[in-house]
């Protein structure tokens, strides 16, 4: 049941705030909804092994399945979050958690890795309507210490997603659930969703924002076009044979920026809201932040898919038991992600660069362990992943609000979209840059007579020091970064 309450600021005909049943019911419904698109970003590197098998899908097929994923995600998310402030935050946030739920049926039915790919792009466009009202629909309709908890459950449910994406999917690619394999990880979806789309329905109040910006489409589709532009020669260029029409098409990707830059410009003469205000890019944390983000989960977008490769196809393991090897990278980011978050705004800078280190650190143990060819143990697999998860927990959750410590207030939402953006698109193009050299030295080996053991320790040995030089870089680049964050909203 609701209750009324006075209106606040910030939202046109706010609705009364929830308690009691009503509360815990709208809670359940976008937390069921966030676990579910946080899994679904993850768990289908762990399951890439058996979905190749199955659809004789090639390395590009696998790659396009996580980095379409992304990519989609990162171009909906400021376009969503616009939506739900102009056309109401329960209806988008319905509609985006219902055609989530068709999509996950698609891929459940594919029949062929084309269709696969589609349908997980859909998924992504989905999740980019449905993951930004979750934070506007919390601070619409709690209470300020309602709201202080469903934060908290928010972050304990990211912890939890972290854990159960690689146990969850190793248990339903083992289990092979009436005879569906690989394709339970995404039948798991729909009774989740369905029970998210009932109680959203039934208790959900409605928000949106007071004189809500239009929706930039025109903006977004030559975001999404550039991303597109660049990404497919990356990854179909093995594939067509590096033909010099495929670096065309990669050299296109400019001139598309170069047209979506000059539109921004054009919308802020004007008095428009662009999705990206040029003059944020004269702020130096903003850049800086820009920058660290795009190498930083470049080099984490692709690390779960070369290593579930390698563990998998390279030596042998059963998907719960490659589950069970990421298992210790979760605990680590669990362990770590409150302390970088309570401290950030004391020492935020401090957090991120130690953060970064600890997760280049991470990848040359882990390169100690591999190169030598043989297969290694989980302990000595376990003891690097670990201290990786350590360091994601570090920077992850605070890396967006240090950036936005720099930012003028009135530009913070616009920058945070932005930002959480670039991470999607960073994860994209890490999986299609450092894929393609993964795959390249893999077909080499193979081809050269090595073992399916040795060839994917080459290929992973290959990868590490470039992800490895990413991590730096990005540690290097958050000194240009505020040295705190803002203090936490109460």
């Amino acid at each position: 049941m609701t209750t009324s309450a006075r209106p606040r600021s910030g939202d046109d005909a706010a609705p009364a705030l929830l308690t009691g049943r009503a509360a815990l019911a709208v809670l359940a419904a976008i937390l069921a909804a966030s676990f579910m698109e946080l899994l679904d970003a993850t768990i289908v590197s762990l399951a890439a092994p058996a979905i190749a098998a199955d659809l004789g899908a090639g390395e590009a097929a696998l790659q396009w399945m996580i980095a379409g994923y992304t990519l989609a995600i990162g171009a909906g998310l400021i376009t969503g979050g616009r939506a739900g402030d102009q056309y109401g935050r329960r209806r988008v946030f319905l509609l985006g958690l219902a055609a989530f739920m068709l999509a996950s049926v698609g891929c459940g039915l594919a029949p062929d890795p084309g269709t696969l790919i589609a349908m997980r792009i859909v998924q992504g466009l989905a999740g980019g309507l449905m993951i930004p009202q979750v934070f506007g629909i919390i601070r619409a309709s709690f209470a300020p210490a309602a709201r202080a908890r469903a934060f908290g459950a928010y972050g304990a449910v990211l912890g939890l997603a972290s854990v159960a994406g690689p146990l969850l999917g190793g248990v339903l690619v083992e289990a092979d659930l009436l005879g569906l394999g690989w394709r339970a990880i995404f039948w798991v979806n729909v009774p989740v969703a369905l029970a998210g789309l009932v109680l959203g329905a039934r208790f959900m109040p409605d928000s949106r924002a007071p004189g809500a910006a239009r929706l930039d489409l025109p903006g977004a589709a030559l975001v999404a076009a550039a991303a597109v532009l660049l990404l497919l020669p990356l990854v179909q260029g093995r594939d067509w044979g590096w033909p010099w029409w495929g670096f065309a098409v990669l050299a296109s990707s400019v001139p598309v920026t170069a047209l979506f830059l000059a539109r921004q410009r054009r919308l802020a003469v004007r008095g428009g809201q662009p999705i990206l205000d040029p003059a944020l890019l004269r702020v130096r944390a903003f850049t800086g932040g820009l920058s660290a983000s795009l190498l930083f989960f470049g080099a984490l977008g692709s690390f779960f898919l070369v290593l579930s490769l390698y563990l998998q196809l390279g030596t042998g393991r059963t998907a719960l038991e490659t589950g069970l090897v990421i298992l210790p990278y979760a605990i680590g980011s669990i362990i770590t992600s409150g302390v970088g978050v309570q401290f950030a705004h004391r020492a935020g800078r401090t957090i991120l660069v130690t953060g970064a280190l600890t997760l280049a650190a991470s990848q040359l143990a882990l390169l100690l362990v591999v190169r030598d060819g043989a297969d290694p143990s989980f302990w000595a697999l376990a003891a690097p992943l670990f201290l990786g998860g350590l360091g994601l927990g570090l920077t992850a959750p605070c890396l967006i609000n240090v950036v936005l410590a720099g930012v003028p207030a009135q530009d913070a939402g616009a920058a945070g979209g932005v930002l959480t953006t670039i991470t999607q698109i960073g994860n994209a193009l890490g999986v299609a840059v450092l894929g393609l050299v993964f795959f390249t030295v893999l077909e080499d080996s193979l081809a050269d007579g090595a073992t399916a053991l040795l060839a994917h320790s080459d290929a992973l040995t290959m990868i590490l020091p470039w992800q490895f030089a990413c991590y730096i870089a990005a540690a290097a680049l958050m000194f240009l970064l505020p040295r705190h964050a803002n203090a936490p909203d109460a």
